[in-house]
């Protein structure tokens, strides 16, 4: 019988394989619960943990139960009153601590089953938020100035460490290498063994002379017989040529190299609450991006009537006012990514958010650069509007759906309406929005 013996690490969660499993069988319910607690979360608190609660009933199991009437033998242990062909009476309703009038008293005092309360890990409650999200049309453009780099196997070698050693691989060797160097000796030894059988059956001569050179004759085979064996003996069973290692060698991979612009409207008509919200949309999508892709680079871009790029930091805290001039940040957009970014090389991607508020002849221009200059670049193009009144630059913004299928725009009036519109801007290919 052969017996495994998992030793790998399990951390300080001693369940982790039942853990996994669980998430996996109550995936719906899991994923259900997270959607509740982000509705209910402040920006700085999406990025944590959540106590989730499922219904006691979605997790019963199924079980067997047996049918009225019948006859059954059951052993009960501990019985000093029946003896074997007594019958038992079934236990009168409402007596012991199964009765139904027992639980309908319960029932009546209001105390029910507790829904099942399980907790979710940081690192597992993000992996559940952003479950079917990714960037679309990613592509592998170019291989990377820097390359990663993977290792794969690539046979056997006659060094290694000791933790790559193919035992197989390495008695095999030494099974051919030991039948190599003994199969001469081994030969000979046999013709040997033969001969001194064929001269002891023979009858020894009568001569005293003739007899001495056969007993002669005899010793010496044995002589060199007993030689032989020592010499197949001393072959050893493993030698260090013998041993084998498991080869791998380091080979690049193509990377891919993506780059998201981050566009905000930080100007007056943008009061705090649309703000809110607009860094409710770029923090799930930061969040986003830096849990999923390695490498990605970021580029903050905020303007009111004049763009600037900004860090992280002064991009989501930072407070300005003034007029709004939205060409002006895709304009920035278009020359950074025109110095930085080639679209031969990089995966580029948009993001922008705002009130739709704008000057109103550079409505018209925004809708000329996304068209002629950015959506040529752009791998996609999502454009978030925080107020419910559709003004001249969302209107300049339908013309452009039609005719480009990697850019889409929607909107979001409410803190809960962020997520739905954050899921069906990034969802996958190919499947449905939640």
């Amino acid at each position: 019988m052969q017996a495994i013996i998992d030793r790998r690490l399990a951390g300080k969660n001693k369940s982790i394989g039942n853990r996994e499993r669980f998430l996996r069988r109550y995936k719906e319910q899991v994923k259900e619960a997270v959607r509740r607690a982000i509705d209910g979360r402040g920006i700085r608190d999406v990025e944590r943990g959540e106590d989730i609660r499922i219904p006691k009933k979605d997790i019963s199991e199924p079980v067997f139960g047996h049918g009225s009437g019948g006859i059954r033998e059951v052993v009960h242990p501990g019985n000093r009153e029946y003896v074997q062909g007594d019958r038992i009476e079934k236990p009168k309703s409402g007596s012991g601590g199964q009765g139904g009038s027992g639980q309908g008293q319960a029932s009546d005092q209001g105390e029910g089953e507790d829904d099942f309360v399980f907790a979710l890990s940081k690192e597992e409650f993000m992996q559940v938020f952003f479950e079917d999200l990714a960037l679309p049309h990613l592509v592998r453009t170019q291989l990377a100035e820097v390359p990663e780099w993977k290792t794969q196997r690539a046979g056997f070698s006659s060094d290694g460490t000791p933790n790559n050693l193919h035992v197989v691989r390495s008695m095999r060797g030494a099974l051919g290498r030991r039948i190599a160097l003994g199969a001469g000796k081994r030969r000979t030894l046999r013709e040997l063994e033969d001969e001194l059988a064929a001269c002891r059956r023979a009858p020894l001569p009568a001569d005293a002379s003739d007899r001495a050179l056969a007993l002669a004759h005899i010793q010496a085979l044995v002589e060199r017989i007993e030689l032989l064996r020592a010499r197949i003996e001393r072959i050893p069973y493993l030698d260090p040529i013998d041993l084998r290692y498991r080869s791998r060698v380091r080979v690049p991979v193509p990377t891919s190299k993506a780059v998201m612009f981050c566009l905000m409207d930080v100007s007056g008509s943008m009061d705090e609450a649309r703000k809110e919200l607009s860094k409710r949309f770029f923090i799930l999508l930061y969040l986003f991006l830096t849990r999923h892709y390695e490498k990605i680079e970021l580029v903050f871009i905020r303007h009111h009537t004049q763009a600037q790029e900004v860090d992280e930091q002064n991009f989501f805290h930072a407070r300005e006012t003034g007029g709004t001039v939205v060409s002006s940040a895709l304009v920035l957009m278009e020359e950074i990514v025109r110095a930085r970014y080639s679209p031969s090389e990089w995966n580029i991607y948009g993001a922008q958010a705002s009130d739709g508020d704008n000057w109103h002849h550079d409505s018209g221009r925004c809708r000329e650069i996304l068209s002629e200059k950015l959506l040529p670049l752009v791998r996609y193009f999502a454009y978030v509007q925080v107020a419910e009144e559709e003004q001249n630059l969302w209107e300049e913004y339908t013309q452009l759906q039609a005719g480009h299928r990697h850019f889409a725009m929607r909107k979001a009036t409410s803190a809960d309406q962020i997520y739905p519109v954050f899921r069906d801007l990034f969802k996958k290919e190919g499947t449905k929005a939640a």
